[in-house]
């Protein structure tokens, strides 16, 4: 059985937490050896829907690719919330809803509904108290004491930097499991969350490709007392350019054969996805 997410939070070094969207980068994340998983809600938008993430996708949604993804892996799910999908109440839902899905932490962010991505322009806060009543509403709400809530701030891109670090003060004293600063824009500003935050909390930092992170690798993070990285769209961003270089030779050429020796085949797939485990478990019920 894979660690439980509390006791990888407790170790002290920085957890590389790779955003998945399916049962397919659920599957490859395992395989590749990480600790966690992160279900992104910015790239179920964008894979599942083909929709940016700006509060598109339903509470429903997303518990059902909860559901399928926990199917699929025993790995630590850290899941992406929103705003909780509305007010105190519906985040009561939400958490006992995705938590029964197979959650093993939900991030939730004080953004107004509908939301977008932390790294957008046009962002909008619900005030401090709100978000705090909201977090009340996870922690009453979750079975286990296991699952994990986490407390996002977009405040810093809205209202400054002394808000964010306001917000996230109040978000940890309503109990919090772990803060998350989005959008901090220089190195100072993440020394500062560090020092104020890293010695009480696990601390969550965003690696976007194309975002507005001032840091770029696990080393970094660790010297500035950070515990958590996600990387929400890494495999989504390195999956799109090579879908379309393949539709383009197929276009142009009316085959891929050029770029066979990049590409999996069926049989390896199958063997990547356990067909060979299925087929051997399929035995056990067959009778005469």
């Amino acid at each position: 059985m894979p660690e439980p997410l509390r006791q990888l939070l407790a170790r002290g070094t920085v957890l590389s937490v790779p955003g998945i969207y399916d049962g397919l980068s659920a599957r490859l994340v395992e395989l590749a050896g990480f600790e966690a998983a992160f279900l992104s809600g910015a790239c179920l938008s964008f894979a599942r829907f083909g929709r940016p993430d700006m509060g598109l996708v339903s509470a429903a949604e997303v518990a059902e690719s909860v559901a399928v993804i926990r199917e699929r892996t025993e790995l630590p799910l850290i899941v992406d919330m929103d705003t909780g999908f509305g007010n105190a109440l519906n985040v009561k839902r939400t958490v006992a809803t995705f938590e029964r899905a197979g959650a093993s932490a939900l991030q939730m962010e004080d953004q107004l509904m509908p939301k977008r991505c932390g790294h957008m322009q046009g962002k909008q806060v619900i005030s401090s108290g709100e978000m705090v009543g909201k977090i009340h509403a996870a922690l009453d709400a979750r079975h286990s004491s296991d699952t994990l809530i986490f407390a996002r701030t977009d405040a810093l891109g809205v209202h400054g930097f002394e808000d964010a670090l306001e917000r996230a003060e109040r978000y940890l004293e309503a109990g919090a499991d772990a803060i998350f600063v989005e959008a901090p824009k220089t190195v100072a500003q993440m020394q500062i969350i560090g020092e104020r935050f890293g010695h009480r909390t696990p601390l969550i930092h965003n690696l976007v490709e194309g975002g507005n992170s001032p840091v770029q690798t696990l080393e970094e993070l660790q010297a500035l007392a950070y515990r958590v990285a996600l990387y929400p769209a890494s495999l989504l961003h390195l999956f799109i350019p090579a879908a379309q270089k393949m539709l383009a030779e197929l276009r142009q050429y009316g085959h891929v054969q050029g770029l066979r020796n990049q590409m999996i085949d069926l049989t390896a797939v199958n063997s990547l996805l356990g067909a060979d485990e299925l087929l051997a478990a399929s035995e056990e019920y067959q009778f005469d």
